[in-house]
């Protein structure tokens, strides 16, 4: 997928896209660059680079 903004990502209501959670990585860091996530006991820490990249690591 190609798109760089959250509005690149507006599709028509029937699209399957329309039916995935979409997050803001910036609310999801509260407006820094890590937050936490957990899944089934296990932390991942997802980054935002000062590239814009995410990268999510165990």
């Amino acid at each position: 997928m190609t798109a760089a903004r959250p509005a690149d990502f507006q599709q028509p209501a029937t699209s399957v896209l329309s039916r995935i959670p979409q997050h803001d990585a910036t609310a999801l860091t509260r407006g820094g660059n890590q937050a936490l996530i957990i899944l089934d006991d296990q932390i991942y820490q997802l980054r935002i680079t000062r590239a814009g990249k995410l990268i999510l690591t165990k």
